[in-house]
């Protein structure tokens, strides 16, 4: 097992519109070292829902799970709302259908991942980057598009909720998390002022959890679809 798995950090961020400075748990995954696998059922169709669950499945294997974040959007029987790329099978279809919520709040994005690294791309551009895609998980809304907000990110939006996301610097896959609730506006700034990512998607609110055994930390807000995870070996 390698002596770091993750680079890991702990920031802080003053924004003006918040009453008190957000604090944020970010993750960092460079993809040249470490794999990234999107996790949903086990072997017989069950999803694994916790990461407890998916960590005792992981070690009957000897294997390692060394991070995870849920992965998006899903609906009550656990499947993704929208596109579900695992091990270069598509498992889910892409959606661009209309609705309602977060994920129809167009443009709304695919996080994904190929050979020539991590992507965060608008839903209609997917198809034609998908060939030779090892990983895809679509949400929404798009926080940030060649370092452009979201239209209808609001700055002084009262809507504050636990959030998690993932944004692109590089090969790297930077995955965020709040620990006091913001709302869209505010996340999707800490994504392009402090970290300085260009491209970022919202993944989810509420359901918002993160599992790191560097940080002494699993948490359990309610069962979760989709599970993006680093796994040794």
């Amino acid at each position: 097992m390698r002596k770091l798995l993750l680079a890991l950090a702990v920031l802080f961020a003053s924004l003006s519109s918040a009453a008190a400075d957000p604090r944020y748990t970010v993750v960092k995954v460079d993809l040249r070292t470490e794999k990234l696998e999107l996790f949903l059922n086990d072997e017989a169709g069950v999803a694994f829902k916790r990461f407890d669950r998916l960590d005792a499945w992981l070690k009957a294997q000897h294997r390692q799970l060394g991070f995870a974040m849920n992965a998006g959007m899903y609906h009550a029987d656990f499947s993704p709302v929208g596109l579900l790329v695992r091990d270069g099978r598509e498992e889910a279809p892409l959606n661009l259908d209309s609705g309602t919520g977060n994920f129809f709040l167009t443009p709304n994005g695919v996080f994904f991942v190929s050979e020539a690294g991590p992507r965060v791309v608008e839903s209609s551009e997917y198809p034609a980057l998908a060939r030779g895609v090892r990983l895809a998980t679509q949400s929404g809304p798009l926080l940030l598009r060649h370092g452009v907000l979201h239209p209808a990110l609001i700055p002084k939006s009262d809507s504050r909720k636990i959030r998690n996301g993932v944004g692109i610097l590089g090969h790297t896959a930077v995955f965020v998390i709040s620990e006091t609730p913001v709302n869209f506006y505010e996340f999707a700034l800490y994504f392009r002022d402090v970290l300085h990512c260009r491209d970022a998607l919202y993944l989810d609110g509420t359901v918002s959890a993160l599992h790191s055994p560097a940080l002494h930390r699993s948490d359990f807000v309610r069962e979760l679809g989709p599970i993006l995870a680093v796994v040794s070996p």
